[in-house]
């Protein structure tokens, strides 16, 4: 937990009232955490293996709007306004995760209200990270798009602040769906940037061989 640069950046007694309210869950693949409109339970820390983060339409599309993996936490809107989950959180591989239930959270909360600006800093480092995604995705061609999700998967979407992630486990299918685009012409793309040593592709995941080489890319379009 403390290699994401939020956990890392909290005061030491907020890290230990989490970590002694968590309960260790292991959770097998295409398991759910919970679904869009469940009541809130609590917040989740990613301690080993994915989850997609989902939205499914009318006609049975899957929006995949992000893969969280360790050590990223999740989970907190509900927290905030106490309202239903607005996406669902599925299992992509066998998976741990920490959960910090809805009682012991409100309870540590309310006995230190300054927690709640630290908690709050995990929302804006995603709000942030969504208006980018948002931008891309309207003005960016695809190349672009696919370098520039690849960096920030590999950076933990920001919560690395020492390191980055080698293997990225994710399927194609689920990666096209992130940047909106086909599995074909996503294939296509990732073909091109293998060809160019930027990355090598396998089942079920992509290793990055020159991330320097991959965010030159991601800015350069």
């Amino acid at each position: 937990m403390l290699s994401g640069r939020w956990f890392q950046g909290l005061t030491p007694g907020f890290q230990e009232a989490l970590l002694d309210a968590a309960m260790l869950r292991e959770v097998q693949v295409d398991e759910r955490l919970f679904s869009r409109g469940d009541a809130p339970d609590g917040l989740y820390a990613a301690l080993d293996g994915a989850f997609r983060v989902t939205g499914v339409g009318s006609a049975g599309k899957e929006a995949v709007l992000a893969v969280v993996e360790p050590p990223q936490w999740f989970g907190e809107i509900a927290v905030f306004d106490g309202l239903a989950r607005t996406h669902d959180a599925i299992a992509a591989v066998e998976s741990k995760v920490l959960h910090v239930p809805t009682a012991a959270l409100d309870a540590m909360l309310s006995a230190n209200p300054t927690w709640w600006r630290e908690l709050a800093l995990l929302v804006t480092a995603k709000l942030r990270l969504a208006f980018v995604m948002m931008e891309d995705t309207a003005l960016l061609p695809l190349t672009q798009r696919l370098a520039r999700r690849l960096v920030l998967m590999a950076e933990g979407y920001g919560e690395f602040s020492d390191r980055s992630r080698r293997v990225v486990k994710v399927r194609q299918e689920v990666l096209a769906a992130m940047v909106s685009s086909s599995r074909q012409t996503t294939n296509q793309v990732l073909k091109e940037l293998e060809a160019r040593g930027l990355l090598a592709l396998s089942y079920g995941e992509l290793e990055i061989l020159d991330l320097p080489g991959l965010r030159a890319l991601a800015a350069s379009l």
